[in-house]
């Protein structure tokens, strides 16, 4: 269960965020109050969040996930893959000292971007990406290995980030869309299978047994549902723009 998360609300400097998803610009007001909406359903799932001030200097800042893994026994603070969001980590490392003791820090030449990282009870899933190189993931499994957890990777080919096309849901449930649907490494799980007609919705959170889910995918919200969860549907559209989603926008923990 989690009890805590970070989000950083979105500058108007969004507008310049790095894309290839080919939807136009964000329109910032609606972000804002997409953003707005998608805090108030993590409090509605009983989590404390710290909201950071928008940054400016940052146009893709407001995806918080990427710069830091926040594990039940260390943060790994990380090194993300795009030169313009280097810079994001320096002010999330002095946040992540409010809860953490033990914090570790992927260096250069590794890179990694923790949207590409997905937890498994104590085990984690690392794709390596254009943002996520072997070497980062090294460290990484490195990293979690001094705190009695472990790590592993895996190929991606047709995504930006892994959790782009999965998400775990607690309870060995697995969603899954396009590449990992095959993934021998996921073979084990209950997989929800997302048609590819709605494979944003792949992008999926599981919050303290509800899962967030983005708005416009009945499908994707009637596979879910039918795997007996409560589910909330938020509107993404904005973030969509900049290849965000629903799991880029905080750090739960």
């Amino acid at each position: 269960m989690f009890s805590n998360a970070i989000v950083r609300k979105p500058g108007h400097s969004l507008v310049n965020g790095l894309t290839s998803a080919g939807l136009g610009v964000p329109d910032f007001q609606k972000a804002l109050a997409q953003h707005q909406a998608y805090i108030q359903a993590l409090e509605k799932c009983g989590l404390e969040v710290q909201v950071l001030a928008a940054d400016e200097d940052f146009p893709d800042s407001t995806f918080v996930e990427d710069v830091a893994l926040l594990t039940p026994h260390c943060a790994i603070i990380t090194n993300p893959g795009a030169s313009s969001r280097k810079g994001e980590t320096v002010e999330m490392q002095q946040v992540v000292r409010e809860y953490y003791t033990n914090i570790e820090e992927v260096r250069a030449p590794g890179t990694v971007d923790a949207g590409d990282i997905m937890m498994v009870d104590t085990h984690y899933y690392i794709g390596l990406s254009e943002r996520t190189d072997p070497a980062g993931a090294e460290q990484i499994i490195s990293f979690l290995g001094k705190y009695g957890l472990s790590g592993s990777v895996v190929e991606l080919k047709d995504v930006l980030h892994l959790k782009t096309g999965v998400a775990y849901l607690e309870n060995n449930n697995l969603v899954v869309c396009g590449e990992f649907l095959t993934k021998p490494e996921f073979q084990t799980f209950d997989l929800i299978h997302i048609p590819k007609t709605e494979s944003y919705a792949a992008n999926c959170i599981w919050v303290n047994d509800q899962v967030l889910i983005p708005a416009g995918f009945p499908k994707a919200y009637r596979k879910i549902e039918a795997a007996g969860y409560s589910v909330i549907e938020l509107d993404m559209s904005e973030f969509q723009k900049l290849d965000g989603g629903l799991s880029c926008l905080s750090l739960r923990f």
